[in-house]
């Protein structure tokens, strides 16, 4: 069973070749045995599961199960779930049970979807190989020796390991579209707002947002129609009506406008990624497409406005760590300022630290103005090139990361571990929605297509993904995973 999609597993459920329970412990097994290897999970709630499986089985008997019903998934462990470690990643709170849900998991919850536990991950969200967990890298299935991409990489690792059929993730600045892209699943960042964040440990709270990874877009779709809504509790939840976004994922895409920003098949982009890209291009024109070259002037600044908003927003955020309230705290403390330089030190990765300290210095007098205010027009003209372009093309095409994974440790220096977000980061400066989906293997290591669409143009743009993936097989292919 773990080689079936979420959609498939559902038809499964309902036509009764498996129960919820059968179904969640087959999965929770092959975690147990799996996992030691891939260390994709922070925390395993299998007694939960199967309590949660016996009552979907239950709702399932009575006719009340919906479509999501009795489907296992896990959650990137920066969202709360009540009565279960929330760590974020993070020395500083290994310790912390999180007394309340999420939104999004509420939602997942209310239909009907069984957590099997939370998936590791770059410490808060900070990293683009999941190098930086207090609890150690993950590995990706495809070559243990490889990265799985980050900071959502363990939700990665797991759905291509087939250890749950879907999980969710956060992406700030790319972190489900490149670990996506690196373990040759597909992974949705949706438009900004468009998911509540409340009960989401925040990074940079204008820039993060949920999002689900899965085998197949028709996965992600069904995922979406619970986890997509307004939510009073998130100031930032846009109030719009949400789609079904099953419905027209086989519609044709006969005169489909695709522009192919000139900027991202430059100079850095890996030969070998850029021919899949092209090649995968080539099936869209096959498929009743128009291919147009478009510019997205402002790119390169892309990265350098991100590296000042994200850490001076992190810094604000994360101040509360303070081992006063909850989290870690150093022992025997002097006074109140040992305290707080102590259990900051002690609760803190580098990487975290590192972004505190550049976010810090932007916002300081005499510094805000030089570097968060000019960051923050930059990104200004970054969200209008998306614009521009948009009145153009459908979509927009291109590399989700410019290389396939890299070696783990093969990226000491944070300047270039911070260039493998170079296609990623623009799209959460603007608030656009993105998709990444298999499209290649090279030396077999797969290869993310981003494709990306206006605001609020997730239902599009899992069409535009569900069609390529009906005409391919990339997303049908499998890691060799030694048991």
């Amino acid at each position: 069973m773990h080689d079936k999609t979420l959609a498939e597993l559902a038809r499964g459920l309902a036509a009764g070749d498996f129960s919820s329970r059968e179904l969640t412990a087959s999965l929770l097994e092959r975690i147990q045995r799996v996992d030691p290897s891939l260390n994709s999970f922070i925390t395993v709630t299998g007694e939960q599961a199967l309590e949660e499986a016996d009552t979907a089985d239950d709702l399932r008997q009575k006719g009340q199960a919906g479509a999501l019903g009795g489907l296992p998934l896990a959650y990137k462990d920066i969202f709360c779930t009540e009565g279960v470690r929330t760590s974020a990643g993070s020395k500083m709170l290994d310790n912390f049970i999180a007394p309340y849900n999420a939104t999004v998991v509420e939602k997942l919850r209310h239909a009907g979807t069984i957590s099997l536990g939370k998936t590791n991950m770059d410490e808060f969200a900070m990293g683009s190989s999941n190098e930086n967990s207090y609890y150690g890298p993950v590995k990706n299935p495809w070559n243990s020796t490889l990265v799985p991409g980050g900071s959502s990489g363990g939700s990665a690792a797991a759905v291509a390991a087939g250890l749950v059929p879907a999980a969710l993730g956060t992406d700030t600045g790319g972190s489900i579209r490149q670990p996506a892209a690196f373990c040759g699943i597909t992974g949705l960042k949706p438009t900004y707002g468009r998911i509540s964040r409340y009960g989401m440990i925040a990074y940079a709270s204008s820039l993060d947002q949920a999002g689900p990874m899965a085998r197949t877009a028709e996965d992600c779709a069904m995922l979406m129609n619970a986890m997509a809504g307004h939510d009073s509790r998130d100031s930032t939840s846009v109030a719009r009506n949400v789609p079904d976004y099953t419905q027209d994922l086989d519609k044709p895409l006969n005169g489909l406008k695709v522009g192919l920003p000139v900027e991202y098949f430059g100079d850095g982009l890996a030969p070998e990624v850029e021919t899949a890209i092209r090649e995968a291009v080539k099936v869209y024109e096959s498929l009743g497409a128009r291919i147009i070259d478009v510019s997205l002037p402002h790119t390169r600044l892309a990265i350098p406005a991100y590296y000042v908003i994200a850490p001076a927003e992190a810094s604000s955020n994360l101040s509360r760590y303070d081992g006063v309230r909850f989290g870690h705290r150093c022992d025997n403390p002097i006074d109140l300022e040992d305290l707080y330089k102590r259990t900051r030190a002690e609760g803190f990765g580098d990487e975290v630290k590192r972004r505190i300290l550049i976010g810090t210095h932007t916002l300081s007098e005499g510094f805000f103005d030089a570097y968060y205010r000019k960051a923050q027009q930059v990104r200004r003209l970054i969200r209008q090139d998306f614009l521009d372009a948009f009145s153009h093309v459908d979509v927009l095409m291109g590399p989700a990361a410019p290389t396939t994974a890299f070696e783990l440790g093969s990226r000491a220096d944070p300047v270039q571990m911070y260039l493998q977000d170079i296609y990623t980061i623009a799209i959460n400066l603007a608030g656009i929605p993105g998709i990444s989906v298999p499209a290649g293997l090279v030396d077999n290591r797969p290869v993310g297509l981003q494709i990306l669409g206006p605001h609020f143009g997730e239902a599009h743009l899992l069409n535009v993904a569900h069609v390529y993936q009906q005409a391919t097989d990339w997303h049908q292919r499998r890691p060799e995973i030694k048991e």
